[in-house]
């Protein structure tokens, strides 16, 4: 996603955290902007990142299912896909793991292997996503 933010003509106030130029002099406008760009562009993927739920981290624990960062790039385009479908409370597929997500929390409920999905029913959704 590529967001273009138009900055105000307005001098940066200087935090304490953030170093000052000792001539006085203000950074470039251009700085100004590619700072305030990347900070949005961060805030925008934490709004946009999917949650686990307790519950969901326990059983990803208890069953040894591990999830690296592509994975979770993967989860995160299937909530927001399900998302603009209009999904409340979808079922996930992903290679040999099943997982029930609230779209519009963000947040996976739940989660299982492949040896669970045969005894399983899956209640109270009203969509599923094949994540490939």
């Amino acid at each position: 996603m590529d967001f273009r933010v138009r900055i105000p003509n307005q001098p940066a106030q200087p935090s304490a955290a953030s170093p000052v130029k000792q001539s006085g002099a203000q950074p470039h406008k251009a700085e100004n902007g590619a700072v305030f760009a990347e900070l949005w562009q961060q805030e925008m993927q934490k709004s946009m990142a999917v949650k686990f739920s307790a519950h969901a981290m326990q059983r990803l624990q208890n069953r040894s299912i591990e999830l690296g960062e592509g994975d979770l790039a993967k989860i995160n385009d299937a909530v927001a896909a399900a998302d603009r479908k209009g999904a409340r409370s979808s079922l996930l597929l992903y290679d040999d793991i099943a997982m029930v997500a609230s779209i519009r929390n963000k947040t996976i409920i739940t989660a299982m292997n492949g040896e669970e999905l045969r005894e399983h029913i899956f209640t109270n959704i009203d969509s599923a996503v094949i994540i490939k």
